[in-house]
């Protein structure tokens, strides 16, 4: 993670347009000078901040209004609910500049990542068009295939791992890129699929929920869409439910944006404020997130009746040459299995500081027997670790305890 750098004047903030409020220039916070730049730290704690205006709060709370004074003509940022909200609008440009600085992008929330990957899929592909998906992808994904292939919609599938994807992208109207993919933690290389799938007229979105913007930013790899689950790493405190989409063109933004309108996927306020609220400490959680995630799967490496450890910040991980050449950072999950269930679930019941629970990217690390769901095409042994932000010696002291007390009582099983 490169250093904070140094802060800036806060300047107006973004333009807004009426039923586009998340378009904006991203970095609303410049530097002081030519050839200055800010770090990631100084552009979390100030990102989608509002204008500074006398005995006003830098960030103002959430706003709950359904409905807003609309005199005469309909006019002006916000007229109802479901449309526009205020508070929507500062975590929009929040994460736009996280998301890609310096660059002119449109962001659009949703009430959870499932609602911006099925707004983005379902607003740009029709009847008769071709979408390539992941087939080691996160476990909704199948579910939504079946939607759109009810409507028509015909659907490749191919390995995160290897480009695979590049051999089924022919003719197809979009690409779904989820690198590293949920849970098996394959990468792809996201400019080299980009640009195979531009030069045949594909678009390309890419989930990037388990990189966050401070580990990966798709946008700049070529992305036309950067997708994500705000529910995890990005606010980190496993207390909301959020998702969201950002691209660079107005009228793919449109279309996703005319989704939302439609089926009414829209996020509370109180939860995206929440999500403001929360993006100040990103880079903090991030740093001592990964540092933990590389500790642990480091540690692993060592038990002989653990295999499979994969963790893209590993030297050793089949990923890592394509990791490095696009990822910032390597993000909270490691994935490795153990013998058989009941080994694994020893495991899960042995540890103390970390809990049983299916999500990831929060403060708090978090493991589960992945297998429990259906669903994923993982052995029954197989689990998904989350790093939190504890102290690194607690939680491999914690990981290799719960290891050794999983082992039969002789010391026989592994």
């Amino acid at each position: 993670m490169p250093g904070a750098g140094r802060g800036g004047r806060p300047r107006t903030a973004g333009r807004r347009t009426r039923g586009d409020e998340g378009a904006h220039r991203v970095n609303e916070y410049a530097p002081e000078g030519p050839g200055e730049s800010i770090g990631d730290g100084t552009r979390a704690v100030r990102a989608g901040l509002p204008e500074v205006v006398k005995n006003e709060p830098p960030l103002p709370g959430p706003v709950f209004a359904a409905h807003f004074h609309l005199p005469g003509d309909v006019d002006g940022p916000y007229a109802y609910g479901r449309d526009t909200n205020p508070t929507w609008t500062l975590l929009e440009r929040a994460i736009g500049e996280l998301e890609a600085p310096g660059q002119d992008v449109h962001t659009i929330v949703f009430g959870s990542g499932m609602a911006a990957i099925s707004a983005v899929l379902l607003s740009q592909a029709r009847t008769g068009d071709t979408v390539v998906l992941p087939d080691d992808g996160y476990q909704a994904l199948p579910l939504l295939r079946e939607q759109l292939e009810a409507y028509g919609i015909h659907v490749r599938t191919a390995p995160t791992g290897g480009d695979a994807q590049l051999d089924v992208l022919d003719g197809a109207r979009m690409l779904w890129i989820e690198t590293p993919s949920n849970p098996g933690l394959d990468v792809c290389d996201v400019r080299r699929l980009a640009e195979a799938a531009h030069a045949g007229g594909t678009l390309v979105a890419v989930d990037n929920t388990l990189a966050t913007p401070l580990g990966q930013r798709p946008l700049e790899l070529g992305a036309d869409f950067s997708v994500a689950s705000g529910t995890k790493g990005l606010t980190g405190h496993g207390d909301l439910l959020l998702g969201y989409v950002v691209c660079r063109d107005p009228e793919l933004a449109a279309r996703v944006r005319g989704w939302r309108k439609i089926v009414g996927a829209i996020p509370g306020p109180m939860e995206a404020w929440l999500a403001h609220r929360s993006l100040a400490t990103i880079q903090l959680r991030a740093q001592r997130q990964w540092a933990n995630a590389l500790a642990v799967a480091e540690a692993l490496g060592d038990r002989r009746e653990v295999s499979g450890v994969r963790y893209p910040g590993l030297t050793t991980d089949p990923s890592h040459k394509t990791a490095v050449r696009q990822m910032r950072g390597f993000g909270s999950v490691v994935s490795f299995t153990l013998p058989d269930r009941a080994h694994a679930q020893r495991f899960m019941a042995a540890l103390h500081l970390v809990e049983d629970a299916t999500s990831f990217g929060g403060v708090r690390s978090t493991a589960e027997r992945r297998g429990r769901w259906g669903g994923d095409a993982v052995p029954e042994g197989f689990i998904r670790f989350s790093a939190g932000a504890e102290d690194t010696e607690d939680l491999v002291a914690d990981v290799l305890r719960a290891l050794d007390r999983a082992l039969d009582p002789a010391g026989q099983d592994g």
